[in-house]
């Protein structure tokens, strides 16, 4: 079975960025690596979406949690830990899912009963307490064009792949830098091009880093849309058209952004196909 093509904006933190029961849920799990965490947290994916009855929330067992190793300032490398936080981000997923979709369709993909028990599973505390600090963020079809600001061409990339091609492509970079480059494109958008949407999402975004350790690592997960635009110039395109748009150079500004679309829309519209 398929999955639709999700990417994802995750922030890893150091371990004593976590409360004591979070360190110990860190700590029992740290030694599987990064492809043995993937390919658990896909099998839970997939169990769960073909259950006899319809609920895609996860009922029981542990939250899973990502390493990232990243060299830290003294050259050394460092893990970095980031919870998955399923139980919250499925429940959001479904909210959001509410506002698009119409009944009996919604009934369908996410029964009243389902969500029902899933609000009694959830502790208020526990939960409101993620909601506040969610580590993860996703994008399905595409990848969101503010995502692009936080990285550059020379920070760390990983190609994962075997010999049939590219699984993902994940770039990662300290979120100082990540957040001083988003302060940056706000800032120069919000002289040269205040209605852009951009100006928002990046504002945004700024927002949601700052909520971080100062000392956690930001990593860009492509997931499997890595195959159809690696390598991939995104990063340098959307700092070319805001320097651009800065300089009020229009023309390079289109061509930045013609560059863009024409790389991504293809992408989504694979959403629309049958």
């Amino acid at each position: 079975m398929g999955f639709p093509y999700v990417s994802f904006l995750r922030v890893f933190e150091p371990l004593d960025a976590f409360d004591d029961q979070q360190q110990m849920l860190i700590l029992a799990q740290r030694g599987r690596d990064r492809e043995a965490t993937e390919q658990l947290d896909r099998s839970e994916s997939l169990r769960r979406i073909t259950r006899t009855v319809s609920d895609p929330f996860p009922h029981d067992g542990e939250d899973i949690v990502r390493v990232l190793n990243y060299p830290s300032p003294e050259g050394l490398d460092t893990p970095y830990y980031c919870p998955n936080q399923l139980a919250v981000r499925s429940t959001l997923a479904a909210e959001s899912l509410s506002h698009s979709l119409r009944n009996p369709l919604l009934g369908l993909l996410v029964p009243d009963a389902a969500r029902v028990a899933q609000q009694e599973r959830l502790d208020p505390d526990s939960f409101a307490e993620s909601l506040s600090k969610l580590h993860t963020r996703s994008a399905t079809w595409g990848i969101p064009f503010g995502w692009f600001v936080l990285f550059r061409e020379d920070d760390r990339i990983e190609v994962v792949g075997d010999g049939q091609g590219i699984e993902t492509v994940r770039l990662a970079a300290p979120i100082s830098q990540c957040i001083d480059r988003a302060r940056y494109a706000a800032a120069s958008l919000a002289i040269a091009a205040p209605g852009l949407d951009l100006l928002e999402e990046l504002t945004e975004i700024t927002e949601w880093l700052e909520t971080f350790s100062l000392r956690s690592i930001v990593e860009l997960d492509y997931g499997e849309v890595a195959h159809l635009v690696f390598p991939d110039e995104s990063p340098t395109d959307v700092r070319a058209g805001i320097e651009c748009l800065v300089e009020g150079d229009m023309t390079g500004a289109a061509a930045a952004y013609r560059r863009l679309a024409t790389r991504w829309i293809k992408i989504r519209q694979l959403a629309r196909a049958s």
